[in-house]
């Protein structure tokens, strides 16, 4: 089991950093998956969710980091704190570190929630 959770991480931390994260949905999201950003409303359904991720990413006009920081493995659970510089149509460039926690069922999320402050970048 924690070998599979292992390759599993892996695997869709890689699809993320090619610059493919909408594809993650396919691959690793049940259709039921819960999502949620800080202390926002909760987004019900892949369809939701997946609707949610393409807004955002149409949004981003430069992505020029992404790094997984560190990784935390539980039986069902993963937490992922990733390290991001983007800059966005409408907000200022940003560099901050977030934190996914995910709720596994075999290899799919069944729940996710991200942790992050508002850093925003602002070259000197």
């Amino acid at each position: 089991m924690r070998k599979q959770l292992v390759e599993s991480v892996a695997e869709i931390n890689v699809v993320i950093l090619t610059g493919k994260a909408l594809e993650t949905f396919q691959i690793f999201y049940t259709p039921n998956v819960v999502m949620q950003e800080i202390d926002n409303e909760n987004i019900f359904g892949k369809g939701d969710s997946l609707l949610r991720q393409q807004e955002f990413f149409s949004n981003i006009t430069s992505f020029n980091e992404a790094e997984v920081k560190s990784v935390s493995l539980a039986e069902n659970r993963r937490v992922v704190k990733w390290f991001q510089h983007y800059k966005r149509k409408k907000w200022e460039e940003r560099k901050f570190h977030q934190v996914g926690v995910q709720q596994r069922q075999r290899r799919e999320m069944t729940h996710e929630k991200f942790y992050y402050g508002s850093s925003v970048y602002s070259p000197k």
